[in-house]
């Protein structure tokens, strides 16, 4: 028959014990995850995309790259103006930005360029620079370079030229194509991650990043995975991170 007393207690004391124990490991598991995840008030470089509604931490940040639009399409391109207004922000440096589908632009999209500029900097915006965002493959970085060139001619004195950059251009790239985008860009924004989510595995291209002999930054998406590596800091070329900010949930 069961016989209760001092053996079922200690029975009970060594479950709770093991019970507490296992609480224990996965709120510290838990909380390690929280910690490398990413959170928009420790940083102060942000892109605002169309479609995301602004977030308290742009009222203290120190650089903003904001989409004004798109180059669309392939035969003809054209520029597409995704922002019913005119931003106005006083606080910040601001770089203007234009998501590209193709780099064979015809002649009347770089005088719009430049015509949203004089108007950003008419409304009161301390406009540093143009940023292009394109995916251009890690092959194709010369014509990319050659392309970017007209870009930077094109431009207003005293304008820097950004871009953004694919993870494995760092560790595939040819060495000349990425000295080229060196003599002709002021940074490159190197992304970190896709659509909401952080790249897996991209701690094993952060150790390429020396071979980059251009300012860079890393971009990071809000709420995604990051644990930077203690040699990043000490790299001259890095120049910190921008975080794409996301809606919530």
């Amino acid at each position: 028959p069961h016989r209760s007393g001092q053996g079922s207690s200690a029975i009970i004391g060594r479950f709770s014990m093991r019970f507490a124990g296992m609480l224990v490991a996965l709120c510290l598991s838990a909380c390690q995850a929280q910690d490398h995840r990413v959170r928009a008030e420790d940083y102060d470089a942000f892109w605002l995309w169309a479609g995301v509604t602004p977030q308290p931490v742009l009222d203290r940040a120190k650089t903003i790259y904001v989409l004004e639009g798109e180059i669309r399409g392939e035969g003809k391109p054209y520029l597409v103006r995704l922002r019913p207004g005119t931003p106005s922000v006083e606080h910040a440096r601001v770089w203007i930005v234009y998501r590209v589908e193709t780099i064979n632009w015809g002649d009347d999209i770089l005088p719009k360029i430049r015509e949203d500029i004089a108007r950003w900097k008419a409304a009161g915006n301390r406009v540093v620079g143009v940023q292009i965002d394109f995916d251009a493959a890690t092959k194709g970085l010369k014509d990319y370079a050659s392309f970017l060139a007209k870009v930077r001619a094109a431009l207003p004195e005293n304008m820097q030229l950004g871009i953004t950059g694919l993870l494995d251009w760092s560790a595939q790239g040819d060495s000349a194509d990425l000295n080229r985008l060196a003599a002709i860009v002021d940074e490159v924004v190197l992304q970190t991650y896709q659509g909401r989510h952080t790249i897996e595995g991209y701690e094993n291209y952060i150790g390429s990043l020396k071979r980059l002999k251009l300012p860079y930054r890393i971009g990071l998406v809000q709420y995604g995975k990051w644990k930077a590596p203690d040699h990043l800091a000490r790299d001259p070329e890095f120049k910190g991170y921008v975080v794409f900010l996301l809606n919530p949930d």
